[in-house]
């Protein structure tokens, strides 16, 4: 796996695997978020496989699907949801990652500055800078 922290308590990820849930509880995340479409490509892990094994591991799993570059407000408004009503650690994820970060930068959650949203993302290894108009930076 190629979890990469944003913040305290909030990571990204590219795929994951149904065999990866359990070590993710073990690292102390409590829930997961999945960005992809169910069937987005072939060799996906379905999404049922995962969010089994999500539930056996004991983690929450949410899925909030966003394609094509679009990300309607319905879905930055569930991935803030989620943000705030998580009682711990959580990751998201999606084919590279990307897609998850994006929501993480516009939900703002924490309610950061432009800057400081697009420097967390940077770190962690997204260049969101394209998005600096739409977050009024």
């Amino acid at each position: 796996m190629d979890i990469r922290e944003v913040a305290p308590g909030f990571a990204v990820s590219p795929q994951i695997a149904a065999e990866d849930m359990q070590a993710l509880a073990d690292r102390g995340y409590v829930a997961v978020v999945c960005n992809r479409p169910d069937g987005e490509e072939a060799g996906q892990p379905p999404l049922d496989e995962l969010r089994a094994a999500a539930n056996a591991a004991g983690l929450a799993f949410h899925h909030i699907p966003v394609a094509g570059g679009a990300f309607p407000e319905g879905a930055i408004a569930a991935f803030a949801a989620v943000r705030r009503g998580t009682e711990g650690p959580l990751l998201a994820y999606c084919r590279t990652g990307t897609r998850s970060i994006t929501l993480e930068t516009l939900a703002n959650p924490m309610g950061l500055g432009a800057d400081e949203r697009l420097e967390r993302a940077k770190a962690a290894g997204y260049d969101l800078g394209a998005l600096a108009p739409r977050l009024g930076g």
